[in-house]
């Protein structure tokens, strides 16, 4: 998962409070002599008329007066850091004959093993948060299915050993990661049955991407 912004300040809406303020800075402009009075009436129409903070910036900026603070300071979110700590979940996800799924917003533990006996277990880190910077996944799969969800902003080893059965990773070991991000580990056995680790696919909807 890539990181998100904010939208940009700039086209963020202004509020009643922000055009005031810009404002008083015009009529102190004026009253230094920095602004005639014709200026001072079209920037303050300007000013009122603004809906935006890229269009009320301009008003002050060539008038060698501080100007208050009017953007918001864009924030990213899912950073490295945000997407480690927090308060551990469960230690081990485990089916027999039934299906077991982890998804959303959840801590991954230190360790986590898996288990899917004549079962399936779908573990999705996608929106995680991970106890410590480095995790291992234990995944154990008897005649049953486990497959591993891992975002592109979290680095993905794995090693586990597949007997009449198949361990797959197809997380493609070029793909991009995130300096600093969560690392996990993924290894395990699986006998007459399946794990598979993959990035979330992506699908066409609308003209627009959808990560699942």
């Amino acid at each position: 998962m890539s990181d998100e912004l904010v939208p940009d300040p700039r086209q963020m809406r202004a509020s009643d409070a922000d055009r005031e303020k810009v404002a008083q800075v015009l009529q102190r402009a004026h009253g230094e002599g920095r602004l005639d009075l014709h200026e001072l009436d079209e920037r303050l129409a300007a000013t009122y008329a603004a809906k935006t903070y890229g269009e009320l910036v301009p008003l002050t900026a060539d008038l060698g007066i501080p100007s208050p603070s009017l953007m918001p300071v864009p924030v990213q979110q899912h950073l490295p850091s945000s997407r480690i700590g927090g308060t551990p979940g469960s230690t081990a996800s485990f089916a027999f004959w039934s299906g077991i799924e982890r998804r959303g917003e959840w801590v991954v533990p230190a360790t986590h093993n898996a288990v899917a006996v004549m079962g399936g277990v779908v573990i999705d880190l996608t929106k995680a948060r991970f106890a410590q910077q480095e995790t291992t996944i234990n995944a154990y799969a008897l005649m049953g299915g486990i497959e591993v969800i891992v975002p592109p902003d979290v680095t993905v080893r794995v090693d586990g050993v597949g007997f009449m059965g198949a361990f797959e990773d197809t997380t493609h070991k070029g793909d991009p990661t995130v300096p600093g991000g969560p690392h996990v580990r993924i290894t395990g056995f699986a006998m007459m049955g399946a794990v598979e680790v993959r990035r979330p696919k992506r699908k066409k909807s609308k003209n627009r991407e959808i990560e699942d």
